[in-house]
Order: structure tokens, then sequence, then C-alpha cells
């Protein structure tokens, strides 16, 4: 099921189709505007609750039709407005909550839209819903008011209105009132008076006034502002003489009336000029012209015509002279008329004049729309604009309204969403460049480094340009080539970096083993072997991987040619001891075990060993009790040389000693000679061999080679695949290349090897930018041809064998054919005769009869072209610079006149600075007046300054900074930015602006005095000098002496940075900086060396077989580590270790014959690894011969002792060195680099082992002993290029510069270079004269021929030149400003105003606008723009004229930057009971008004009863107090009964009689009448109490106070009474001034 809708063109509803088969016309408007509508509220009769329902839901339904439903919230609320439950109302009431609806469909929703209205003003609720009467609470900060707008519905397409229901099935309908809040009534502020004036007379009464001005106007229903003036009189003591003196007499003239035209010659004057004289104050005494309404028609025929002329286009233009005439009339002081012979004496007063008829500014036709500025949808939001404009083709004569604007602006596209989206700009980047490490490099290293190698850290730059792109949803690619755009587009966009740090890897050499010992001589392949010849080899492993090419290791195997190789070798093994044959003793044999085993100690079959297998047993002999016992052999000793030459051949020895002598019959000892053998060793030549491989080759191309056929080319890649080959031969040690079969084939290393060939990557270019704009305007004929240029930027550089960028990166064109200016210029007409006011019109006027007086000329202008044609006015108007002159005034002589010659010609000048001048004289009778003879006003000479063409070259303001030439190249400014390190030194231009004056001190054009209008010098930037460092001192000696340690070398400074150079590194406070590297010192670099024992020495008695103990020695020497020799080696015995340094002599003991013979000890076996307490370590020795008998018993065997840490039993660790600096490779600057530190192993009693020692006992090893570590580049500071020199700041004046500014791409960073401070340079722009029509201030009103009435205020436009600087202008020539006329057009060059005649009430002059204002709410506004306001006071100079003085007036104009204001009421000190109340503003003014009237503290105090005792007042309190001085004596009921003097104060003692009477107070009159007899008065005459009374007072106390005492003791009984005795009345005495006293 379907819904069609059939729109007209107008896109109005004419019919909705239901397709289901049958026709149901206008269901549609039927389900839209027949649905009941129910009211929002029901109101029950007689019940204080109702229902409320809200707004009706949109229509829900699976299916746009008329299945929907709608539904909306019900409440029950009582009257008050809050929420109750259902049952409080009526259900039969209640509203439905759910109805049917028409759900329309989504497309539906274009059709139909909510048009919304702007708020309306806010509008003040009297009354409650419910509520009958006006709300009478006091406003306190705002009150409620209500807005409201209109909503319809309308049609998108055109706007037309429908019913809101069918919006309403789309979206809620907007709300159509909401509540507002209007500020309380504001009243009237006004400032306060200002001091009264002067007297109005200077005798008798007069009057004078005092006014204010208002600050605020009421608003909101505030109260009026009050009178702004107060009157008073005033009198004089000097008294007006009497008669009609009293008076003064004045003439007061009118205004002039509008410019007539001329009356036709031959018309009739119909009209009589009266004078009238009437006494009435309310009545003018005017002139008055009575004319025919015939003259009339002229005047409006001739505003009837330009209005339907205005579509045409005036050819000249013809001004025209008429006349204008003014009422005059005698005013007295008191106001009254008087007859005007009283006020013109003899002379009278001019009523007309010539003037040149007005006429209205005229114009063309609007010219059409610009195109809209906004044509995409952007962001803000914000509307376009559109342009239209039209010229001025009649320029306004006379007195006329200025001309209306000539050009319009109205908003366009406001909503936008039709437009397409603007196109955005972003920020592209080109290829980052190669890694750069030489920029990281000072100028010290620059010149000590081989720049060929350098690695580690560096800078890469790239180059950014901006580019347009379409549309987001379109794909880029990463080296999309948009095209790029002005850099000034991306202003919003974040910049890329155009700077990253980077990293050049280095060539790091392998860090190998020791070598291994040297083999034994085996076949080249023992697998398969071949001759006689063999090798014996070495080995050396690799610690560290190389992190250069492969094959940069150095050779790892060395080689020597041997006979006779063999590759299997018998291993013998002994078993046991010897086992004798027979007995106990003599001959026996020992068992040894025979292995096979090849070249790596590898157990293999006896088939492979080739030689006869050594015997399972051996001979040997066990000594009998008389045989002579030898020692077993010693090691052998360290063999003499390394290697085997011609003459000489390595040896080493072996020693044994004899431990028993032999008995009888026993076998002897062997001869000295047997006990030492030597033997032959390292007898393999000296000469070594090994493989070389050089350098591997660049990476070819070589289809000589199967490389898919190979199973070593196992590389896929995009690229191609190449190979590397590389030189190998066999190099003899010390010598050079030998023949290969000299070194092992087996070992030879590759000599060719795949690789990657590098992709070729094409140069990459965006498209051209745009052609820069041409010149839209007309060029004058002669100028120079405009270019216009395009750039493009390379994005990516050709690598590999690429394809070349193109030799044309920026391209420049000369603009076409531009259109030539047009030349048109004005046509001058001839000046017509002086016109003067028309004969008819004098004499019907007061005034000289006499055709004569001032007059006017006038004379047309026309417009030509280049070829003398007339043209319309308007071209002249564009294109021919200011209208000439069309008025001048003029004079036709009248027989009273001054008569003079004519002006003669200017005299010659004489030079620059003379002046010129020319003369006239007087003529026939005019000699003899002595009007005529007053040279102010008929002035016989006229001098003026010679022209001059001679000028002063002032050089003016500061050097700007040295500007250094920019080595950017063409086009570098459009579109992107360059990088370069920032180097600033050298040669450069600095320049001064120069002032060029003429001989009249006034600015002119520069290029008068120079070409450029600058002073240029050159200048020098010395360059930025580096911090030096000296070289690196020799390495210090290892921290340690044994085991791991560090080894220190510095650098010192030896001059610091200047002038922005490269800062030093971090020194210490020596000014050195250090570096560190781990170091070793061989623990076993130095040992002793042993010779054999000597011959146990016995000193034998007598006959005595010379055995038992003896004494023995040997030698002892120090010789460094694996010496070949002792005796040629020997060194310093303090550096080995004496702790272990051996005995150099010792006991010994030989057998005797029938001794039991012992072995030596054998070495102590190991204590627990942790030396556990209570554990022991043992040694043993065998019984090489037994005794002779039994009864003789051998040494002991076996030997314990406790293992004691420290001392026989040890523990171990390992024990790190402290970590080296960042080491890096030899030729990198910074970057990536590695700490290291050694491992040593230490023993417990803290001597350095060999850390194969820790090893050996299974110790692991925890510690991290290399680590990557990385040091910080020292970037210098990267700048962008200069942008382009920015137009001048001014465009004249001595305050224009031209800047230019970059970036900083990359902040410098540890010793980098720092940033210069100077970010943006400046220079001064040419000084250009500053050519400004200035407008005087007004003048003072000025009546013409009387002393007052109506007149006019002039102010002057004239040209003035500056430097800049208004306050210091000079007139000059208008031409050099531009048209004056259409200047004076655009101003009021002249305002009416009035003065007032004496006894005229009149206002005054406007005040100042006052300070700008906003409406506030507890001080926040809610509003942008304020208001001032400035008014006009009234003056009444004479009391009988007050029913003729105007209103008091205010203005009122918008302001912006207004600030809130708040108000609050003063007080002053009290004086007398009264205090000074006042309103002030919060920014101190006092005012009036604006305070609320309900908080005014009182300005009156007063106290009931009031206070009328002497000496008394009204105190703050509002109670009566005394004054100072003076103490309050109160009545029982808290009033003050009287004052009286404070006792002690020391006062005047001559009193006046009547100050101290009433002190006292008055008591009866016997009383008064007894003290008045009495001679001692406790009173004295000033008041005080005397002394005496209080000497009494203090004796009659102490009297009271003991008789009470004793009528205690009295009174008590013996016996203590257990009640207590009555309360006591505290006594109380104090001095009240009674006479009871």
């Amino acid at each position: 099921m379907g819904w069609n809708m059939t729109l007209k063109d107008d896109f109005e509803v004419t019919a909705w189709t239901w397709q289901a088969g049958n026709s149901l016309s206008l269901f549609l408007l039927l389900s839209l505007f027949y649905f009941p509508v129910h009211p929002d509220i029901v109101f029950p009769t007689h019940h204080h609750f109702s229902w409320k329902a809200g707004q009706w839901d949109q229509c829900i339904g699976e299916e746009c039709g008329s299945g929907g439903v709608q539904t909306r919230t019900i409440w029950c609320i009582h009257r008050e407005g809050w929420t109750t439950h259902h049952s409080h109302c009526q259900h039969m009431d209640k509203p439905e909550s759910q109805r049917q609806c028409f759900k329309v469909c989504d497309w539906h929703q274009d059709l139909f839209e909510w048009e919304v209205a702007d708020w309306g003003g806010c509008v003040l609720i009297p009354f409650f819903p419910n509520e009958l009467k006006l709300r009478t609470a006091e406003c306190i900060t705002a009150q409620h008011g209500i807005q409201r707008r209109k909503v319809h519905c309308v049609r998108t397409s055109n706007h037309t209105t429908v019913n809101s229901r069918i919006c309403e099935f789309f979206s809620q309908k907007p709300p159509t009132e909401q509540a507002c809040l209007i500020p309380c009534p504001q009243d009237c502020v006004v400032s306060d008076f200002s001091s009264w004036s002067s007297c109005s007379k200077t005798c008798g009464a007069g009057l004078q006034h005092q006014t204010r001005h208002v600050l605020a106007t009421p608003m909101y229903g505030g109260s009026n502002c009050p009178n702004l003036t107060e009157t008073r009189t005033c009198s004089n003591p000097v008294e007006c003489p009497g008669g009609e003196g009293e008076y003064q007499y004045s003439l007061k003239v009118g205004a002039w009336s509008e410019c007539r035209p001329p009356h036709n010659k031959d018309a009739l004057l119909s009209g009589r000029t009266t004078v009238d004289f009437s006494t009435s104050s309310n009545e003018n005494n005017t002139v008055t012209l009575h004319t025919l309404a015939a003259y009339q028609h002229p005047h409006h025929s001739y505003h009837h015509h330009h209005v339907h002329a205005r579509k045409k286009y005036p050819m000249s233009w013809e001004p025209e002279v008429g006349y204008q005439t003014r009422h005059i009339r005698c005013t007295r002081s008191d106001g009254r008329n008087a007859m005007l012979s009283l006020c013109t004496k003899n002379k009278s007063p001019l009523t007309f004049r010539a003037c040149v008829i007005p006429k209205d500014c005229q114009t063309s036709e609007w010219s059409p729309w610009s195109p809209c500025s906004k044509t995409c949808r952007s962001a803000d939001l914000s509307p376009g604009y559109r342009l239209r404009s039209r010229i001025m083709t009649q320029v306004p004569v006379g007195r006329r309204m200025r001309c209306a604007a000539l050009e319009e602006k109205e908003a366009c596209n406001i909503i936008g969403d039709l437009l397409p989206n603007c196109p955005r700009f972003v920020w592209r980047t080109t290829d980052w460049g190669e890694c750069r490490i030489l920029p990281l490099l000072s100028q010290q290293d620059r010149r000590l480094a081989n720049l060929s190698v350098l690695c580690g850290g560096g800078i890469q730059t790239r180059k950014t340009y901006c580019v347009q792109i379409p549309d987001d949803l379109a794909p880029h690619h990463r080296k999309e080539v948009s095209r790029p755009v002005n850099a000034r587009l991306c202003s919003g966009e974040e910049h890329p970096l155009a700077v990253q740090p980077c990293s050049v890897p280095c060539k790091h050499d392998c860090l190998v083993s020791q070598w291994s010992p040297w083999g034994p001589c085996i076949q080249e392949n023992c697998e398969e072997p071949q001759g006689k010849k063999g090798f014996r080899q070495r080995t050396r492993g690799v610690w560290g991987e190389s992190s250069g090419p492969p094959g940069s290791c150095p050779h790892l195997t060395e080689f020597i040619p041997c006979e006779n190789p063999t590759c299997y070798l018998w291993q013998i093994q002994e078993l046991g001891g010897c086992i004798p044959a027979k007995n106990s003793c003599g001959s026996g044999t020992a068992l040894q075990n025979v292995t096979c085993v090849n070249a790596r100690g590898e157990h293999v079959s006896h088939t492979h060993c080739v030689d006869d297998p050594p015997p399972a047993e051996v001979a040997c002999e066990v000594p009998c009790s008389a045989d002579c016992v030898t020692g077993s052999w010693s090691p052998w000793s360290a063999c003499s040389h390394s290697c085997a030459t011609k003459t000489a051949e390595g040896r080493q020895s072996r020693t044994r000693t004899v431990l028993a002598i032999p008995g009888k019959g026993g076998k002897a000892c062997p001869a000295a000679p047997a006990l030492e053998e030597w033997r032959v060793c390292n007898d393999h030549p000296c000469a070594v061999f090994h493989w070389d491989a050089s350098e591997w080759g660049p990476c070819v191309e070589d289809t000589s080679l199967d490389l898919n056929g190979t199973s070593l080319w196992n590389v896929t890649s995009p690229c191609a695949v190449g190979v590397q080959i590389r030189k190998v031969n066999c190099v003899k040690m010390s010598s050079g290349p030998v023949m290969s079969k000299r070194c092992s084939d087996s070992s030879r290393p590759e000599t060719i090897r795949p690789c990657l060939l590098p992709c070729k990557r094409d140069c990459i270019v965006t498209l051209f930018s745009e052609w820069t704009t041409c010149p839209s305007s007309c060029v004058p004929e002669n100028a120079t041809v405009a270019t216009q240029s395009r750039y493009r930027t390379v994005v990516q550089r050709p690598t590999n064998g690429g394809q070349e960028c193109p030799d044309t990166l920026y391209e420049e064109r000369e603009c076409e054919s531009l259109r030539v200016c047009p030349v048109y210029r004005w046509r001058i007409h001839k000046w017509s005769s002086c016109t003067l006011v028309p004969d008819s019109v004098r004499r019907g006027l007061s005034g000289p009869a006499e055709a004569c007086g001032n007059g006017l000329e006038t004379r047309g202008v026309s417009c030509v072209g280049e070829l003398g044609e007339s043209v319309n006015m308007t071209e002249c108007l564009r294109w021919a610079g200011p209208v000439p002159p069309q008025i001048r005034e003029c004079r036709v002589a009248c027989k009273d006149d001054c008569s003079l010659t004519a002006w003669s010609r200017f005299s010659e000048c004489s030079g620059c600075g003379s002046s010129r001048s020319r003369k006239r004289t007087l003529t026939g009778r005019s000699k003899k007046k002595e009007q005529c003879l007053n040279q102010e006003l008929y002035p016989l000479e006229d001098t003026e300054t010679c022209p001059c063409d001679e000028f002063l070259s002032k050089p003016y303001g500061n050097w700007s900074a040295c500007i250094l030439p920019d080595p950017s190249a063409v086009g570098s400014h459009q579109g992107w930015m360059s990088q370069r390190e920032v180097k600033e030194c050298g040669q450069g231009l600095r320049y001064r602006a120069v002032a060029c004056i003429n001989q009249r001190g006034h600015l002119v054009n520069p290029t008068l005095c120079t070409h450029s209008g600058y002073i240029v010098e050159v200048c020098y930037i010395p360059c930025p000098l580096d911090c030096k460092l000296s070289d690196w001192s020799a390495w210090s000696a290892c921290s340690v002496s044994c085991g791991s340690g560090l080894k220190i070398r510095s650098k010192w400074l030896r001059e610091k940075a200047f002038n922005g150079g490269r800062s030093c590194p971090k020194l210490d406070l020596k000014n050195q900086v250090y570096e560190a590297v781990p170091c070793t010192s061989e623990c076993g670099q130095y040992e002793w060396r042993i010779e054999p024992w000597s011959i146990c020495t016995i000193n034998a008695v007598d006959d005595l077989p010379a055995c038992g103990e003896g004494v023995q020695s040997r030698k002892i020497r120090c010789v460094k580590t694996g010496a070949a020799s002792a005796e040629d080696s020997s060194v310093d015995e303090s550096l080995c270790d004496q702790d272990e340094m051996p005995s150099r002599a010792q006991v010994c003991y030989l057998a005797c014959p029938s001794d039991c013979v012992v072995g030596p000890w054998g070495p102590w076996n190991n204590c627990p690894l942790h030396c556990d307490q209570g554990s022991v370590r043992n040694r043993s020795r065998d019984v090489l011969r037994p005794p002779a008998s039994d009864g003789v018993a051998c040494p002991e065997l076996l030997q314990s002792e406790p293992c004691v840490l420290g001392s026989t039993c040890f523990t171990y660790d390992y024990r790190v060195s402290d970590w080296s600096t960042c080491q890096l490779s030899e030729n990198a600057v910074c970057g990536q680099g590695s700490r290291v530190r050694f491992l040593d192993c230490i023993r417990s009693d803290g001597k350095m082992m060999d850390v194969k020692k820790c090893e050996q006992l299974g110790l692991i090893n925890k510690w991290l002993l290399s680590e990557s570590c990385a040091l910080d580049c020292p970037a210098s500071c990267v700048l962008s290029d200069w942008s382009p020199w920015a137009p001048c700041s001014h465009t004249c004046g001595s305050e224009g510069q031209s800047v230019r500014v970059r970036r900083i791409l990359q902040e410098a960073h540890e010793e980098g270079r720092p940033c210069p401070s100077q970010l943006v340079q400046a220079r001064p722009c040419p000084i250009r004269p500053c050519y400004t029509w200035m407008l005087s201030d007004w003048s003072q009103c000025s009546v013409e021929g009387a002393e007052c009435g109506e007149g006019l205020r002039k102010r002057k436009l004239s040209c003035v030149v500056h430097w800049g600087n208004w306050h210091k202008s000079h007139p000059v020539e208008e031409e050099l400003c531009g048209d004056a006329r259409r200047q004076h057009i655009q101003q009021d060059m002249e305002q009416p105003c009035s003065v007032p005649c004496p006894g005229d009430c009149h206002l005054t002059e406007w005040s100042s606008w006052s300070s700008c204002q906003l409406t506030c709410l507890e001080g926040r506004s809610f509003e942008t723009t304020g208001r001032q306001v400035r008014s006009r006071a009234v003056i009444i100079q004479v009391m009988e004229n007050q029913a003729s003085c105007p209103h008091q007036v205010y203005e009122i104009q918008p302001c912006t930057g207004g600030k809130c204001h708040s108000y609050q009421w003063r007080t002053g000190g009290w004086d007398n009971n009264e205090r000074a109340v006042w309103c002030q503003r919060s920014d101190g003014i006092n005012v009036t008004g604006g305070c609320f009237p309900q908080k005014r503290p009182t300005a009156f105090r007063h106290c009931h009863p009031p206070c009328t005792k002497p000496f008394s007042h009204c105190t703050p309190s509002g109670v009566c107090g005394c004054e100072k001085g003076y103490t309050e004596v109160m009545t029982m009921h808290g009033f003050l009964d009287y004052c009286t003097r404070t006792p002690g104060l020391e006062n005047n003692k001559k009193a006046d009689v009547k100050t101290n009477s009433g002190r006292l107070k008055p008591g009866p009159a016997q009383a008064k009448d007894f003290f008045t007899e009495w001679t001692l008065r406790p009173v004295g005459p000033d008041g005080r109490v005397k002394l005496w009374v209080y000497a009494i007072t203090a004796v009659g106390f102490i009297l009271i106070l003991f008789i009470i005492a004793l009528s205690y003791l009295v009174c008590n009984p013996s016996k203590t009474s257990k009640t207590s005795a009555p309360p006591q009345k505290p006594l109380t005495l104090a001095y009240d001034g009674d006479m009871d006293m």
C-alpha cells in the first residue's frame, strides 16, 4: 500500500490517492483538518482542582498512513499550580490522552517547516491567571514579564502559511511564549547643581541661577527628571537710576528664508511690506513679505522636474542664483517689542541677499547585486553579504540633504543548507630529506671531524605546503599531488612537523674473545684425509654482534701448516698405584686406561687411531726399606718460546727430589741429571696464516647468474635482486697475501651473496598553483606591464635512477592586455556677470534701494572626452578629479563704496625663502574717506612667500635592525615554507627613513629628496662563536689496581659561547666535562715464579748417615703472568701479591734408611660452599716406603682442620663495577649508544679472584652488564624562511613600518645553537606626508548684522599635512587632499543656532555626553549596547517671561563599552541633630535619583521628650544626654533630670554667673532659704562639691561600721545560735546632689 501526493507548480497540495483499488479524495486533508481540538486546561465549576493536558507527542505507527496513534500526559492540578492525585478531579471532564493520527512519511518533512519570528518585547504581567487585583508588592530586582512570538507552518517552496497541524505531525510546535524579566522602574538621575551664576544685573534686583544635567533617563516607568534649573533673586548695593534707562533694546533677526528663484520681470508686486508695532509680548514684530501663489509654482515645478530627471545623466551643470530674506524686530529687555528705530539708529540691517538655488543630490540607478560572498557551506554558520552601488549624477548645491548612501550591503545565503560544502585547506608535506649530521656539529668539531664517516643521531627536514581538498569523502593518497595554494589559507590548521630527529647507522667493530690454545696438527678434512700436510688451528669467538654491514668482524681463525697431521690420538689415564709382583716392595706393574679421542677430545672408536695403542700395563717399582726414595715429577715449566724458528725452539723442564737416602744393600739414588727432564715444546713454525675478506661491494644487477635456480637466494622483494662480491685472500701474519693452499680451504669465507637492489623512485611534483591575479582595474597608459606567476613544489626527489624532476618549478608571464583608463576632463564656461537681488525684491523690503552690493557670479561646467566630445558628467566625476568651483562672491560697487585700483603684478622673487608683493591704491574721493583709509579693511599691499623647489632631507627615527640578504629561492613564499639552519651573521643592510621637508617646514613626498625614501648603509652582524673545549686528555689509570673499575678523561673550557653560539655542555665546578669507560686491572697480572727446592741440606755429625731434618731453599721471582723466562722478565716484587708470597726456605726431612717414607701432602679438600659451622677440611699423603721394622710407625697420613670463614674457608660472589658513560661509535655525535660495566669475582675476605672461580662454583650472574642508552643530540634551532615583507602599517606619516616574520620549526636542544630572539624584523616605511581634511570646532553662534536672534555656527574644512600626528598639522593647499567640494557636501559645515536677547528665556548649551550606562540586574547586565544622555536646562533672565520659556530637553544615543552603576545612600556627621544625606553613584559621583526612597536614612534626630535641660542634647541612641564635662542625673523612670559638672575637672574659677545658674536642682523654698543663711555651703560657686563634704562622709561611714561591730559583740550570746541572722540590706552611699546629703 503506498501514498502518492500530486503537487502543483507552486507545490500546493491538491489531492491524496490511496493505491488500494479505491480512490479516497482529500483523505489526508480530512484527517489533518477535522480532528477535534481540546483545550489544554479544563476548569470545573466551583472546584479547586482541574485537569491539565500536555502537548501531543509525535504520531507513532508501524507504517506511514492513518493507522498512527498520538498520546499526551494528563495531570490533575490545584489552582495554585501544584500537582495532586487524579481522584481530586472529576473524571467526566478528563481530556482524552490518546487519539488516532496520520503518520507521515519521512519524505513529507521536506515539504513543510516551522517559520519562527523573533521574540517581541518583554511585557509586564499585572495579574495572575486567577487573580482579580494588581500586584502591589514592592519591586526588588525585576518584575515578571512575558515575551511572545509568531509561529507559522509554511511550505518550504514559497513560505505560504498552511494549517499548523500539518507541521505538528513532523515536529512539536515551537513555544510561542516565554517568561522574561523587566527591570524595576528606574528614576531619572541628575547631577549635583553647579555653583550659582553671577547676578543678571549690576544694579538693583536681578536673578541668578544654578543648573544640573541629566545622567540617566527614566526607564521602565520610573519618575521623570526634576527641574534642571534653580533660580533666585539677587540684589546689588548700587541702585539703578530711574527713568527709561532701566530697559535695554536689542535688534533681533530671524533666520534666512529658503533661497527663492528670481521673480518674473513683468509681474507686478501684489504685496506690501508692513511692520507690526504691537506691544503684545505674544506677537512678533516682524517684517513680512506677501507674494502671489503663482510665484511659488516655478519652485515646485523645479522639484517636480528633477524628480523625473533622475534617470537622465546631465551633460553639464549650470548653477542658478536666487535670493533669500529674513525678519527683523527690536526687542526690549523685558521681552516686549519696541520701535525698530530704537535699535537700528542710522543704519538698517540687511534683510535680503543673493544665494544659489539649492539642488538635491541625484544618483544613478542601483547596479545589479554583486555575487554573494558566501558561496559554500562553512562551519561558522555566518551569512554572506552582497553589494550594489550607484554613482552621483548631480552634486548637491546649497543646504540640501546630503547624498543618500552610494553603496548598499545586505546579507545573503543566511541558511546555506543548499550550498556545497566549502573546500578545506590542509597542510601537505614533501618526503623527508636525507639524515644530516653536519648541522649538529660545532664549529670546532666540523674542522676536526671526518665528515664522510659521520654516523649516529642527526636531523632531517621536509617542506610543507598548503593544498585545497575538495571533499572529505574523496580518497586521499599519501603522495597526493594537489594544487598548492597560499599558506595563509591553512593558518587555522595545525602546522605539521618540518624537522625531526633521525639516525645514521654506525659501523661498530666486533668484540672478540682471546685466542684459544693452538690445537694439534690435524688433517684439513678428517673424514677424507689426504696427504701428509695438515694445520694447527686456534680460534676466537664474537662477544658482540656488529651493527654494521655483515662481514665487518676481524678474522676468527688462524692456521699454521704442519707435517704428519693426525686426526685421532690415544689418550692414557692412570687407574691406580704400583702393585709389586712379589712381596710388598720391588718391581711391579701399574694399570692404565687407553682410549682413542679426536681433535676435540671426544672419545671415538679405537679403529680411528692408526698407531698402535699404548700398553694397558706398565712396569713400576715400590721402594723397599733400604731403597732410595724420590718424589713425583713436578709440572712442566712454561715453554721458553711461543713458536719455533730456525735458530731457536721452545723447551720446558720438570724435576723431582730425593725423599730418603738408601740403606745398606738398597738401591742407590739416581744421579743428579736424572732428577731433571727436558722436552721440546711449541715446535710449530712462527708463520701464522688466516683468511682476509674485503668489504662487500655494492649491490649490482648481474644477469649472467641464474639466481632463480640457486637455493641460496631465498629472497622475496618488490624490487630487483642483485649480488654483492668481495675478495678473499690467504694472508700471512705481518707479511701479506700468499697462496691459498697455505690456509685451510674448509674455513674459506664466502665471496658472493645475494642482495636487494634499491627501488627506483621517480620525482613527484605538485600541480602548478593558480596564476596570481592580475590587476582588475584599468591601468594608466604608460604604466609598467603587470606580470603573474605560478609555481609547483617537489614532493619526492628521484632516487636510484628514477625519473628526474622537471627543470621548471616557477613560471612568470605578462598579464593579458589590460584596459587603459579613459581620459576625461572638465570644460569650464565663462563666469557670468555679478547677480544681485532683483529690484522688485529690493523695493519691497527695507534696505538700500541702489542696485549695488554683494552678489554672486556663476559659471557652468561640462565634461568632455579625450577627443573633445561631450560626455555625461558622471564620467568626469569618476575620472577627472575634483569639480571646478562654479560659484564665487562678487560685488557691484555702490556710490559710497571705496574705489581701488586693480592689484598689480607680484614682484620678482629673489630666491628660496624670499617673499613677493603686489600693490593697489585708492582712487577718486575714496582717498579722503576715513573708512577707506583703514588698512585692515582695505589693505593696499599683499605679501606672500615665494614658491621654492629646494627641499631639505632630514633623517628621521632610528636605524632598523641589520637585515641580511634573503637566500631563499624565487617562489619560496608561495604556499610553502622551507627550512634552514640558523646562521645570522655577515654583511647586511640597515635602513633609516628620510623626511623630505620644504622651505615652510612642511612634509612633502620623499621622492623629491631621495629615490627610495631611505638612507641605506652597510652593517655587519658578528658571527656566533661556539663554546670551545680543549682536546681530550689522556686516559687516567684504572680506578682499581685489581678487578674492574673506571678510567676517566676530560676536556676543559677554553672559550665561552658568544653572539648566540652553541652553548657549552654541562660543566663541573672546575669547568670540565668528563668521559668514563670501564677498565680492568688483572689481579693475576704478576705472579710469583718459583724454582725447584734445593737438595735438603743436613748437618751430619761425624760419620752418621746424612738423614733426618735439614734445610732446603729455593729462588722466587715476581714476573709478568705468562712470561716465558723468569730470569729475563722478573719485575719488582712489590707488584706481586705479598700475602701469597711463597717461602724461600723450609725445613726438610730426609728419611733415614729404616724410616717410613711418606709423600708430600696433597691439597686440602674444599670446605662447604657456605662454610657451615663445625665443618672441617682434610688433606692426605701416601706411604712411599714402609719402615724397616714393624715397631716403627709412619707419620700421620691424614690432617683435618676446622673451616673458618676468612681463614681456611671462603665464600665467593659476583660484584659489578660502576656504569660507564654512554659510549657511542667513534664517528657518532649523538644518538643511540650503550653503557657497560664489568663483572668481578670477589672472595669473602675482599680479595679479587678470577671470574672463572665463581663460574666454577656454579654461581649465577644476575647482573646486567650492558644496556642501551641515548645521548641527546645537540640540535640547533631551525627556523623557517622569512615571510615576504608585509605592506606598510601606515600609508603615510612617520609611524609606518613593514614587518616580516618567521617561526621556530625546532627549538634548540642541549648544546645546539639557540634560537635568535629576533623572530620579527621591521624596517621603516618611506615617510610620506599625510594629507587629511580637518574640521575645525564649531564657532560661537554668530548673528549677522544684529545683537541677537537666529544665526549660524560655522566650522571650516581645511587640508592639513602632518606626520601621522594630528597635534602637529599645518594647513596646505586643498588640492593635496582631493575633492574639496565633495568633502564639503559630506559634512555639516553650518548649523543653525540662536543668541538670546537680554530678557529672553532660553536653553543652555548641550551638556557633555554622560558616561555609557547599561541596564543591570544585581550588578550584571543583560544587554551589550548602553545609553548616554545629554541635556539642556532652561535659563530665565526675566521673571515676566516665564510663560514663553521652552521646556528642558535631553537626548539619548546608544553607546558601547558601558558599565553597570549602583546607587547608595551616603550620610554625613551629626551636627545639632542634623546630618546631610545624599545619593552617590558607584563611580563616586553625587546624584539626585537612583537610590530607593524607602531606604533613605533619616536626616534629623529627635528625642522624646525633647531635651530641654541645660547642657543636654539628643544622643544618637535617641535619649537625652549631657555634653562633655557633665554628668547625667537620671530620674527613677530613666529620664534625664539635670546635668551637673563632673567632679575633679579643673575649670576656670572665674565662672560666669549665667553659665552656673540653673546647674543645681531648685529645691523647696524653705530649704533654699535655709542654705542661703547657712555659711557652710556643701557646693561651691563653681558647682563642685567641697572637700569637707567628702571628709564628713568618710568619717560617718567609719562610725557606722564601728557601731555595727560593737552591737554584734554585745548582743551575740555565748552559745552559737543555730538560727542565722536576718539578711542585711546592703548600704549604698552615693552622692546624688540632693540636699539630704
